[in-house]
């Protein structure tokens, strides 16, 4: 009976134990449409919003709806995954709640070890979700306000998705890298969908460099002035 029970599911392996496991039950168009929608809700406020600070460039508007979209992402669907332990039991009809369900429901067809709450995605899912969400909803008001940290800011909270996707990355690699449910599963949501936290914080990690680098060679250009 046990067997019966742990085969209803659709992740693999296929002898992995959930107990009580729920499909969604909203379609994938539905929920992914809803989680696109809101998404391009709160890229487009953002925007619209930037537009409004004098002297915002483009590519910080950009980035501001970058750190608005991520930080969301990572205090709502990451969080929910991380404190919610027993996701794939819970069936609900409401739109918003069935989103966070689907996300870990749906996501886990790529990698069977969110379904299983494989302690190292655990970890690194609840850090991300409590340090890292709200320090990038505070990289959106950093640049809106030019302040001083807010090119060291994207640089450390870059660095931390780039650390996390690394050890996402290397103990699944290590683990044998078989927890998705087929080739479609492991490219579109395994490679692909984590693929973004990882060449746009390194893009952001080079310019926010530069820009720090620019300003120290401005300023000990000032001081040697001063000093002649």
């Amino acid at each position: 009976m046990e067997s019966i029970i742990n085969q209803s599911h659709p992740y693999v392996p296929r002898d992995l134990n959930l107990p009580d496991f729920i499909p969604g039950v909203l379609s994938q168009s539905t929920i992914v449409g809803v989680y696109g929608s809101c998404s391009l809700f709160v890229v487009s406020l953002i925007w619209i919003v930037s537009g409004r600070f004098p002297k915002i460039s483009k590519i910080d508007r950009l980035l501001m709806c970058w750190w608005a979209f991520t930080g969301l992402t990572h205090i709502i669907l990451e969080g929910y995954f991380a404190f919610s332990p027993q996701f794939y039991t819970e069936k609900t009809a409401c739109y918003l709640a069935e989103v966070c369900e689907f996300s870990r429901k749906e996501y886990s067809k790529g990698d069977s070890r969110y379904a299983g709450r494989d302690a190292g995605i655990v970890t690194v899912e609840g850090i991300t979700a409590v340090l890292e969400g709200p320090a990038s909803l505070l990289t959106v008001y950093a640049i809106a306000k030019k302040t001083s940290y807010r090119y060291i800011l994207q640089i450390a909270i870059s660095l931390g998705h780039l650390y996390g996707t690394a050890v996402y990355f290397i103990t699944s690699y290590l683990e044998g890298d078989n927890f998705a449910a087929s080739t479609y599963y492991y490219y579109a949501y395994y490679v692909f969908a984590n693929s973004f936290w990882v060449w746009i914080p390194t893009l952001i990690v080079i310019r926010s460099w530069k820009k720090i680098c620019a300003a120290f060679q401005t300023e000990s250009k000032d001081e040697k002035s001063k000093t002649c």
